[in-house]
């Protein structure tokens, strides 16, 4: 371990020992922080993506040094526009590498979070075989092994799940898929870790919100933007999070409308982020910033009548709660 991470981890340590069992924290990939500090963060954004497929990707398909260096200036410009909290849902087997997080959170001091669970979505191209004939208790086992032992030897734990279900055919998610969101619940009763689910549509999402027999509040719909309002709602009232994460995706009057309709009765149930990023193992790189949602939605969420109150709410209290543990 080089100095500096030597250091930093000492730090971060030293920092965590006065956290008592009881209070709730964010499990970064330096290591735990009070939930209280995760400050303004983005709940669903990408350091780096691998879309090869699970049969084919590794740690031989990219550079660590490369990514980081590629990376950096993207981190640092959340900084600058005030965002200290930064949660990667890259799940295993499309690029998630701890050693970049790792990496890039000390050089830029941001907290970020990464994950543990399967990926069922793409039609399960990111599904490894084994996922296929184990149970979900073995599945959630592997899980479990990450957050009290680390992922892939970095001693890195995850902060939460990523899972993904492709869109449910007459309101049924496939096999495959209903098993993934099992075992993340059993896993969340071991672990208490939150579940970011990727869905294929509205009716997937609300399906697997409903199947996930964990605490609700510990279920989260990513890619809700598109979900409609009907369908919003009713995740929202199960006690899951709706994840609108494709502000900057769609015009700003679009997203405003979308928030401002969860706004009367559950903001308290609301995430906004971008869904951008990455790195493209493989491909050319074409990133996308992540300071938009800080530089141009929220003043524009001012200007439409959102108090500061709730402006503080969904960028703040709201990912704070969310990925609690």
């Amino acid at each position: 371990m080089k100095r500096r991470e030597f250091l930093a981890t000492m730090l971060f340590a030293a920092g965590c020992q006065s956290l008592r069992p009881h209070r709730p924290f964010i499990q970064t990939v330096l290591g735990p922080i009070p939930a209280g500090s995760f400050g303004l963060a983005l709940t669903h954004e990408h350091v780096m993506c691998d879309f090869i497929g699970a049969e084919k990707t590794g740690r031989h398909r990219w550079d660590v040094d490369e990514v980081a260096r590629t990376m950096r200036p993207y981190m640092d410009g959340l900084k600058k526009v005030g965002v200290t909290g930064f949660v990667d849902c890259t799940p295993a087997y499309i690029g998630r590498d701890p050693r970049v997080l790792k990496r890039l959170a000390m050089e830029t001091g941001l907290h970020i979070v990464t994950n543990t669970g399967y990926y069922g979505g793409a039609k399960d191209k990111f599904v490894p075989k084994h996922a296929y004939s184990e149970t979900e208790e073995q599945l959630a086992a592997r899980w479990i092994a990450e957050w009290k032992d680390g992922i892939e030897g970095t001693g890195v734990k995850p902060g939460f799940m990523k899972i993904g279900v492709d869109e449910a055919k007459e309101g049924q998610l496939s096999e495959i898929d209903a098993k993934l969101v099992r075992a993340a619940a059993l896993a969340n009763a071991k672990t208490n870790l939150a579940t970011v689910c990727h869905t294929g549509g509205g009716p997937a999402g609300l399906a697997a919100a409903r199947l996930f027999a964990g605490p609700k509040e510990k279920f989260i719909v990513a890619h809700s933007d598109g979900h409609g309002l009907e369908i919003n709602k009713q995740v929202a009232d199960l006690g899951a999070w709706v994840s609108f994460d494709a502000i900057s995706r769609k015009p700003v009057e679009t997203h405003l409308k979308l928030v401002q309709a969860m706004l009367e009765r559950h903001a308290d149930r609301l995430l906004l982020s971008h869904d951008n990023g990455w790195f493209a193992v493989g491909e050319a790189q074409k990133i996308r910033a992540f300071t938009y949602l800080a530089e141009t939605f929220l003043p524009a969420l001012a200007n439409a009548g959102v108090s500061a109150a709730i402006i503080r709410k969904l960028t703040v209290e709201n990912p704070a709660a969310a990925f609690a543990i």
